[in-house]
């Protein structure tokens, strides 16, 4: 049982509590403790009543009922638009998000449903859309290939992890004269939590939290995407594409983020940057993200920012949350690039 089911079991039997009793009961940090609870009552399962240290939180009464669409669908012909107005006139999108949570929606239901269609090579798929009190969810569910293994098997890669990194850099597609492979890429940053999972592998963007994880589930076959979204959310699909296809490359994906930890902790070889760096030079510019990254070697760092950048020296190389020991060898690396 995680944190907020005990939140919710507890409010259940005492019909109220406030933070700092939660924050005694379960023993985390009374921050934890409103970040659980903001999610209950972004949920709709929970209400708080008063301000700051006097609020108390209690189970929501008179939630409205959730709205749900399920559905299975043969893929053979299926066209992604045609099934998305379906889900929109029964759950009455248009009336019940904002335009711009509407606007996401449409663009990622359809992005995914038409990678289904066109890459899966599964006869069916399963599309399930719940209209929550404060969030939008959709999941779409197909029995094919595996959209790793898809991404494995077309480019040669050692196993499917490393189809993740494939996946998360952008503009990799099995089909070019179709796709763009942009879909997936802007799909991950649009809504609060997006995942992927196919065989052993669930690949989480949690946007929330500006981070992306890996975890490792039972097997399944085919793939499971699962999409959520505050129906209150500030996003939009404008800044989305602004922020990594700006005006200085003509509106022009040409903008990409790697979070570096999701391969490994701790790099030390060549190869290792080599394997990172695989499909970057696509971009004019990109962003390296080393939180919870904890160690890097000379020859790793050597062979980005000097080797790579002087193969090409017009792509932008940018660094994030890198930790002090890191930025100081990154620093040194390229002060002193010949």
């Amino acid at each position: 049982m995680d944190a907020r089911d005990k939140i919710l079991k507890y409010l259940r039997r005492e019909k109220s509590a406030s933070g700092r009793k939660i924050s005694e009961l379960l023993g985390i940090s009374r921050q934890a403790v409103n970040k659980h609870f903001k999610i209950l009552v972004q949920k709709g399962n929970v209400i708080k009543e008063g301000n700051t240290r006097g609020a108390v939180y209690k189970i929501a009464g008179g939630v409205k009922p959730v709205q749900r669409f399920k559905k299975r669908y043969n893929l053979i012909g299926l066209e992604e638009d045609k099934i998305f107005r379906e889900v929109e006139l029964l759950l009455s999108l248009r009336k019940k998000l904002s335009k711009n949570t509407f606007d996401i929606i449409n663009y990622t239901f359809t992005e995914i449903l038409n990678n289904a269609i066109e890459h899966s090579k599964s006869k069916d798929c399963d599309i399930e859309v719940l209209l929550e009190q404060y969030v939008c969810n959709f999941t779409i569910r197909d029995y094919g290939i595996g959209i790793f293994y898809s991404i494995y098997a077309k480019f040669n890669l050692p196993d499917e992890v490393s189809a993740l990194g494939e996946l998360i850099k952008g503009k990799t597609t099995t089909m070019k004269e179709k796709h763009t492979g942009e879909g997936v890429f802007f799909s991950s940053k649009s809504g609060d939590c997006m995942a992927f999972r196919s065989h052993r592998m669930n690949l989480i963007f949690d946007n929330i939290k500006k981070d992306v994880f890996v975890k490792e589930k039972r097997f399944i076959k085919g793939t499971e995407v699962k999409f959520s979204i505050s129906r209150a959310s500030k996003k939009s699909l404008k800044r989305i594409f602004e922020q990594y296809a700006p005006e200085e490359f003509d509106y022009k994906f040409e903008k990409t983020k790697v979070f570096v930890k999701l391969f490994q902790k701790e790099y030390i070889s060549r190869s290792e940057a080599k394997r990172l760096l695989s499909g970057l030079n696509k971009f004019k510019k990109f962003i390296l993200d080393f939180k919870g990254v904890q160690s890097l070697g000379q020859g790793f760092v050597d062979e980005i920012f000097r080797v790579f950048k002087r193969q090409h020296p017009d792509i932008d190389i940018e660094v994030e949350n890198a930790s002090p020991p890191i930025a100081s060898m990154i620093k040194h690396t390229v002060d002193n690039k010949i």
